[in-house]
């Protein structure tokens, strides 16, 4: 597990395609020049691992692209020791932006094999969640809450209430809607009851697995 001189130049170089592509929080392009992100693709991979581009992981999942990280990233306005919910762990590299912009990060992972070899591996390069654990994304953690943010990392079919309800009053969730396509979708919290929705472009992500009973 080697991050060297030559891979700083290569993030360097992301930094710069995706300040490219609009961009613009030096926290979020700080954070992305900072994660090593080669370590957290499988070996076949890893000499495309400053590209900007998803590539697949485990359990059918995708790493996602650096792009759509710093974008969703953006989107919720991170501020030191805020309380960020993440929905879908995977690969861990989105958890790893996040907590080296100084969130507390809290994260929910549904595949088995994802969880494990995740929650073994982020401490090794000292990212350390909050709280990671393995359950359905759909219901959040409703002890935990209420969150600052609130970031879901797969395409999902519908907006699910408990994620809105368990966002403080001024807090942000970051969701992909849609089922081939997604139009991401930016929910600010402005009451009890209100909500702010921004529609922010197609991307796509691979499917949130659908609601367990």
């Amino acid at each position: 597990m080697k991050d060297t001189h030559k891979h700083q130049g290569l993030r360097n170089q992301l930094v710069k395609i995706i300040s490219e592509k609009g961009i613009t929080d030096k926290n979020v392009l700080k954070a992305i020049a900072a994660v090593p992100r080669h370590l957290f693709m499988d070996s076949g991979f890893v000499d495309f691992a400053y590209q900007d581009k998803a590539f697949p992981i485990a359990a059918d999942q995708t790493i996602s692209q650096p792009y759509t990280v710093a974008f969703q990233t953006q989107l919720l306005e991170v501020k030191p020791n805020q309380k960020i919910l993440e929905i879908g762990t995977g690969s861990g590299y989105q958890t790893a932006v996040l907590i080296e912009m100084d969130a507390k990060v809290y994260t929910i992972e549904r595949q088995q094999e994802l969880f494990k070899k995740t929650k073994l591996f982020l401490p090794k390069l000292n990212y350390k969640p909050k709280k990671m654990v393995f359950g359905d994304g759909y219901k959040g953690l409703v002890n935990e809450a209420p969150f600052d943010g609130i970031i879901v990392t797969a395409g999902a079919p519908f907006v699910p209430n408990a994620l809105l309800s368990q966002l403080k009053i001024g807090g942000k969730l970051v969701i992909p809607i849609g089922d081939d396509v997604q139009i991401m979708t930016l929910f600010v919290r402005t009451s009890e009851k209100d909500f702010e929705k921004h529609e922010l472009g197609q991307f796509r992500f691979v499917p949130m697995l659908k609601e367990r009973n």
